[in-house]
């Protein structure tokens, strides 16, 4: 199938319990006639679907992929690229209409949900650059792929519990509140094994985070076109000052907690996690393996961003 260059192949990912959607799509695609873009979009019926579709385009000649959705959305969307060969993916590029639950990849580069125009204008605009994109591996060779962040422990956890509140209450802050609830009954510790650079960790482990971007503020000074990864652990803080680590996140001091050991590296190697919970860029990943490695590959994408 011969699909011209200029034309966009996008997925369309409606966020589940979000209102709106439907109103959103229409103010899109309005836009996209007023600036004569051509392209063929697809809707995802599920999540998973998001892979298929991303893969399908990527078979079928299109060089433009954009993806209407969030981080999970996206990390979806790359994993169903990266099925093609390398040659293949070279001519591709990736740009991104920010919509749904969580969109730090996106914000990274500038680009917010509330200004579909401006990310349709940077697709046009068509400035790419190589990013980085990391990976996680189970021992059984099992691989998957991220742009933003690994959480193991504590936030892949909060991510899990916020995933099922909000199909079931579908309002975002009946799904925050309840999850905040849920979580009390949670274990909010495991003992971990991983070894980081020069250093071979074995304690009691709150939430790590392993960041190719922003990492939703855990780390803060990780960039996805360095060749690098950022590493954020924090080991049982108190009640107080777990408060006080919160608050720092806020206000993107997180790193400055004393229960927060950060690290710069480009492979980490997870020996044992004790079945706590793990999530590529806020999307869960069920994996049966207890030990990970979780690496960088250097420039090996192209992503559409601003001017």
């Amino acid at each position: 199938m011969s699909i011209e260059n200029s034309r966009w192949g996008i997925i369309c990912c409606p966020k589940e319990g979000k209102t709106g959607s439907q109103k959103h799509w229409d103010a899109i695609r309005k836009y996209l006639k007023e600036k004569e873009v051509h392209y063929d979009f697809v809707q995802s019926e599920d999540k998973e679907s998001v892979e298929r579709l991303a893969a399908m385009l990527a078979t079928n000649g299109y060089t433009t992929i954009v993806v209407v959705g969030g981080d999970a959305a996206l990390y979806r969307a790359l994993n169903g690229l990266l099925t093609v060969d390398l040659l293949q993916l070279s001519q591709i590029s990736l740009g991104v209409i920010p919509y749904g639950w969580a969109n730090d990849f996106a914000r990274f580069w500038g680009l917010t949900e509330d200004d579909y125009k401006k990310a349709i204008d940077a697709i046009l605009l068509h400035r790419i650059r190589k990013v980085d994109i990391g990976y996680c591996q189970t021992d059984k060779a099992v691989r998957r792929y991220f742009l933003n962040c690994v959480n193991i422990g504590l936030v892949a956890n909060i991510m899990k519990i916020k995933h099922k509140t909000q199909r079931f209450w579908g309002m975002r802050s009946l799904s925050f509140f309840s999850s905040m609830f849920l979580l009390l009954f949670h274990r909010m510790e495991h003992f971990m094994h991983v070894k980081v650079n020069q250093d071979d960790i074995q304690k009691k482990v709150m939430t790590m985070c392993v960041g190719n971007s922003w990492g939703y503020g855990q780390t803060p000074s990780s960039v996805p076109y360095n060749g690098w990864l950022d590493v954020s652990i924090v080991s049982h803080p108190e009640l107080t000052k777990m408060l006080e680590g919160l608050w720092m996140l806020i206000w993107g001091r997180f790193l400055n907690h004393k229960n927060v050991k950060a690290y710069r590296t480009k492979k980490i190697h997870v020996l044992e996690r004790n079945k706590s919970c793990v999530s590529l860029d806020g999307a869960v990943w069920e994996c049966d393996s207890d030990a990970l490695e979780i690496g960088i590959l250097p420039e090996y994408l192209n992503f559409i961003i601003p001017s």
